[in-house]
């Protein structure tokens, strides 16, 4: 099989990509995993997409600021600068996005957007965004924006999407990518491609608590690590603060999920209390529940470990009318919401990845990446809220357009070894239990806080892991195994980072005998964040 393009993964980046080398006359193939929308992480996405108003340095200054002060300032730029057209182009007039309007809101909505240049839009503020700026449909942008999305390029000619599909491998060829190997119908083929864009999302499956779907296995970093590219950043793992925490509700079912709780939610005023019903965010950042996300992650798991438990407050909201999506969500769970929705930190999002430039040229030729699976620059050290599906938009556009122009008509056959497929297949507990070690070591000693001695057994552990899998993976093609091998190859990415990296944003290395026992900063990760001791110090 050829393509032009071959864009590997479905989610906002992946088909902004696609719609974008499409519209350059190329002919996209799209290899997708999924089989339903819901399997990409975009279509999770809940606050929404942070767009450029009448102030955009405003804009990169909160980004930069979010970053811990490590953001590259050229990718910034290229966010800020180009949110608007691209929001405008694709999403409002080529989707046709419905996102909420000023008079689905209220009269504060209204005067508070009066100023912006988008004053029909219903605008929201989330944390680390000094105004409102985010568009968003509810509290399920993503879900809004990704199917239309999907519905567009399944009916666009130049496009063929292929589901319920694994690539496995990169295909090179002295050192330049020249497609991929593809797992699908129980068969592996080679599709050679004059460009290859990874979009494969992020390495929730690396930790046993997250708000990734399930298949968020690092495949597109693996596959370009193991292919030779340079991968960077790795030790930003963001967690999300507000994570629905069935382990702490005494209402929850033996079977209880947890969910994302938007970080709008506490822009509109809810606050966060430990289980004495004592707000302290106050007493670690000037922002109090709009501080940095990992500044309040760290509150949030610091208040949890001291107190037992933590509680998103909502009475001050008309949570049920503001947000009625998670309201349901809460109501199928049996959450009370007067006693305060229980949440914990979640692994979220990766901010490191398969380096690329402002184009999203990886450093093998004829390789691009977008969206989470790509360290453009723009998150540094930590994400800002609602900039993920905007990153995913601009540089999978931008990656599709330069992707479209090298690749077209670039399609070369090159010789290649298929995978070895000589040993029976392997039960599906095997992979469980080997996600289950996996989740665990990651949880326990690369989670939030992370120290350098936990650090030398998680990479000693994580090596062993992988051998382990490596020895199957040999002579097994499966798409349980590849994910494994992803998720542990990521996984050990991530820890040999965190090792070599000193603190900054959301990775946080600490002296497990000098930190401070309260819910406040220890003193280093958040310097010069307008961080204010904590009332326990």
């Amino acid at each position: 099989m050829k393509a032009d393009v071959l864009v590997v993964g479905s989610g906002i980046a992946g088909c902004a990509a696609a719609l974008a080398a499409a519209r350059e006359g190329a002919d996209v193939l799209v290899v997708t995993k999924a089989t339903e929308p819901e399997d990409a992480a975009s279509d999770w996405a809940q606050g929404g997409i942070a767009v450029t108003q009448s102030a955009p340095a405003e804009f990169a200054a909160d980004i930069r600021r979010a970053s811990d002060g490590t953001a590259d300032p050229e990718a910034v730029e290229t966010l800020v600068s180009e949110s608007r057209a691209v929001v405008e182009d694709v999403l409002l007039d080529t989707l046709g996005v419905a996102f909420d309007a000023v008079g689905e809101g209220t009269d504060a909505d209204a005067e508070a957007n009066a100023d912006t240049d988008t004053n029909s839009f219903d605008l929201a503020r989330e944390a680390g965004h000094s105004s409102r700026r985010i568009l968003h449909v509810d509290a399920s942008t993503g879900a809004h924006v990704l199917r239309p999305f999907l519905q567009h390029l399944s009916a666009r000619d130049g496009v063929h999407i292929v589901e319920d599909a694994t690539a496995l491998d990169l295909l090179t060829e002295e050192g330049t990518v020249r497609g991929a190997t593809v797992l699908a119908d129980g068969e592996v083929e080679p599709v050679f491609a004059g460009a290859t864009v990874l979009a494969t999302g992020g390495i929730g499956d690396c930790y046993a608590r997250s708000t990734n779907p399930a298949g968020a296995t690092g495949d597109g970093v693996a596959m370009a690590a193991l292919a030779g590219a340079t991968v960077s950043d790795m030790q930003y793992v963001q967690f999300h603060p507000t994570a629905y925490d069935p382990r702490t509700d005494p209402r929850a079912d033996d079977d209880a999920q947890p969910f994302l709780v938007s970080e709008a939610v506490r822009g509109e005023g809810a606050v966060l209390r430990d289980a004495d019903g004592r707000r302290f965010m106050p007493d670690v950042h000037e922002d109090a529940e709009l501080a940095p996300r990992d500044v309040v992650a760290r509150a949030v798991s610091r208040a949890r470990d001291r107190s037992g438990r933590v509680v998103l407050d909502v009475s001050d909201l008309d949570f049920r009318d503001e947000f009625p999506d998670l309201a349901a969500l809460c109501d199928d769970r049996g959450v009370d919401l007067d006693a305060g929705i229980p949440v914990a930190p979640s692994e979220h999002f990766l901010c490191g990845g398969v380096a690329v430039d402002d184009r999203g040229r990886a450093s093998l030729p004829r390789l691009f990446a977008a969206g989470e699976c790509a360290r453009t620059g723009v998150h540094g050290a930590n994400r800002l809220a609602s900039t993920s599906l905007l990153e995913g938009l601009v540089w999978g556009v931008r990656a599709g357009e330069t992707a479209a122009d090298r690749g077209r008509d670039e399609a070369e056959t090159v010789e290649y070894a298929p995978p070895r497929d000589s040993d029976p297949a392997l039960p599906d507990a095997f992979a469980d239990a080997k996600f289950d070690r996996l989740g665990r070591t990651m949880d326990e000693l690369v989670g939030i806080e992370r120290t350098p001695d936990g650090l030398d057994t998680a990479r000693a552990r994580l090596r062993r892991l992988k051998g382990e899998v490596d020895a199957y993976a040999r002579t097994r093609v499966s798409r349980s195994v590849y994910e494994l091998r992803n998720a542990c190859v990521s996984s050990l990415l991530v820890a040999r980072a965190a090792a070599d990296a000193p603190s900054a944003g959301c990775h946080s290395l600490v002296d497990p005998d000098g930190r401070d026992g309260g819910d406040g900063s220890d003193g280093s990760d958040d310097a010069g964040r307008g961080v204010t001791p904590s009332a326990d110090d």
